[in-house]
């Protein structure tokens, strides 16, 4: 354990205190997928935080803190992630990095940011990244977003990519509901998560597909997958901690984003 605890006598609060400690770099945790298949590294552990407060409880767990859109449903009360801005994406993520010492944090790019062209994605992702001091971005999309990932990977700016349910999208999707259960949907999500682990992105969120599309995407691509509702086999897990609790099994309410 890394952190140890104090006693705030004006509110009799146990606030964490981080012990000094190297916060977990991107090419590290794009390594761990050999280490993991070499049987010498442990799956990536990935949770959503919002605040200081959270990011302070979940940092000495976690490799990585995703400040996701999901803030948007979870913090605000949106009916999705579609309404999320840049200002909330940067407000938060700024104070999910002031609060947490050890894992890498990365910040959700939100709907109408990125997709537009490589260049208003980088003008974004630059902002976010300078504004919150973040490791790196996270964008929804297959291979359509290729270009987009390599362009800003080559620009020095780390890209985690998320295929499958992709919560932006919703209005397209028609829901929630689990993805690729027909060959063709199946085919096209392995296709586009080979295409943005081949763009240059350092990990590839997989989420809310049929358990064989996430074995297989584990198995082809170079990066590591992380897992939400998908398969136990990727690389690594991630869930939205904020709609967590009180479920004993694990699974979330609502997509993470």
């Amino acid at each position: 354990m890394s952190t140890t605890f104090t006693i705030d006598t004006s509110t009799s609060r146990a606030t964490p205190v981080a012990a000094p400690m190297k916060r977990l770099t991107i090419p590290a945790v794009r390594r761990r997928k050999a280490e993991i298949a070499g049987g010498t590294g442990t799956p990536l552990v990935m949770l959503t935080a919002y605040t200081v407060r959270t990011a302070q409880l979940l940092d000495p767990h976690c490799d990585l803190l995703l400040v996701g859109d999901s803030l948007g449903q979870v913090i605000y009360g949106l009916p999705s992630t579609v309404p999320v801005t840049l200002e909330m994406m940067a407000a938060h993520g700024a104070a999910v990095v002031r609060g947490s010492f050890h894992a890498a944090v990365v910040i959700d790019m939100p709907f109408g940011s990125y997709e537009g062209s490589p260049e208003r994605a980088f003008a974004s992702a630059a902002r976010l990244m300078k504004e919150t001091g973040a490791a790196a971005v996270k964008m929804e999309g297959g291979a359509v977003m290729a270009p987009t990932v390599r362009f800003l990977s080559e620009r020095g700016i780390p890209v985690m990519g998320h295929v499958g349910l992709t919560p932006q999208a919703v209005n397209t999707l028609g829901g929630y509901g689990a993805r690729g259960r027909s060959h063709e949907e199946a085919s096209k999500i392995i296709d586009d998560a080979c295409a943005i682990s081949q763009a240059g992105a350092f990990a590839i969120v997989v989420e809310g597909v049929v358990e064989p599309i996430a074995v297989e995407i584990t198995r082809t691509i170079d990066c590591p997958t992380i897992g939400i509702g998908a398969s136990a086999h990727c690389d690594g897990q991630v869930l939205v901690s904020a709609a967590t609790r009180g479920r004993p099994n694990g699974h979330s309410p609502v997509p993470h984003g």
